[in-house]
């Protein structure tokens, strides 16, 4: 942890390329101003010209770190490596395909500061009400997150937003498994932590394509929907007080 440090961002990506430079330059136009910050890119397995942009991308940003996952994890591995490797105690993570607008990114931190007097925030979500995706897939996610909120309760309208701000501490005290990020929320709450959602911007994809299909978006997350549901079932949170001596 580096206390100079105020904010990691994690943005993993495969198969990239066209969009590092472009959401770079992004990410740093929308935070120089708000606050000190590195940027942690973690490459997972990419088969295009990720990695070498990442490289060459290093000797204009200084504040770039880049991770390389030497084969295909998934994203919510991506994700873990770019938490652990972080310095700052807040984690901003972002899909790393342009949809994410990172001028979102001070909006998130303005409603954490705006909750810190409650002290128990752990998970800022981003919520894209206006989505900018093909009808299949926002059908498809409609359908999820709908199902997902009936059985978990998690008050959150929108998991499936990679922009989200999290607690580093809280985060690596999560239960790991494959597709994780798409249930942050009702695991931060399983472990008493609090969370809330802030409106955020939805942009078209413009370069690459996407790594998810429908039924990685929906079969497999209800699948997994079923392991968080047990998950939570289990969890007890002891609320133990010392008793004074006689």
């Amino acid at each position: 942890m580096n206390s100079q440090i105020q904010l990691s961002v994690v943005v993993p990506v495969r198969n990239e390329a066209g969009n590092i430079l472009p959401l770079l330059a992004e990410i740093h136009a929308a935070l120089e101003p708000c606050c000190t910050f590195e940027v942690i890119y973690v490459d997972d397995g990419s088969e295009d010209d990720s990695l070498r942009v990442l490289r060459e991308a290093q000797a204009r940003y200084p504040r770039l770190r880049v991770l390389s996952h030497r084969r295909s994890c998934g994203q919510s591995a991506a994700l873990m490596s770019g938490a652990r490797a972080a310095r700052a105690a807040w984690i901003a993570t972002l899909d790393g395909d342009g949809q994410n607008d990172p001028a979102d990114l001070p909006k998130l931190l303005a409603a954490r500061d705006r909750y810190a007097g409650a002290g128990s925030l752990r998970l800022a979500c981003g919520y894209r009400r206006a989505r900018r995706d093909s009808f299949l897939k926002r059908l498809s996610s409609r359908v999820a997150n709908a199902v997902r909120a009936r059985l978990l309760g998690d008050a959150t309208p929108d998991t499936g937003c990679g922009l989200k701000l999290v607690a580093r501490d809280a985060y690596l005290e999560l239960p790991f498994f494959d597709h994780m990020h798409r249930f942050l929320p009702a695991l931060v709450q399983r472990g008493g932590g609090a969370t809330l959602s802030v409106e955020v911007s939805h942009r078209p994809r413009t370069r690459g394509r996407s790594n998810y299909g429908l039924h990685d978006r929906l079969w497999v997350g209800m699948v997994d929907l079923l392991g968080v549901l047990w998950l939570r079932r289990r969890m007890k949170l002891p609320q133990a007080s010392e008793l004074p001596r006689p």
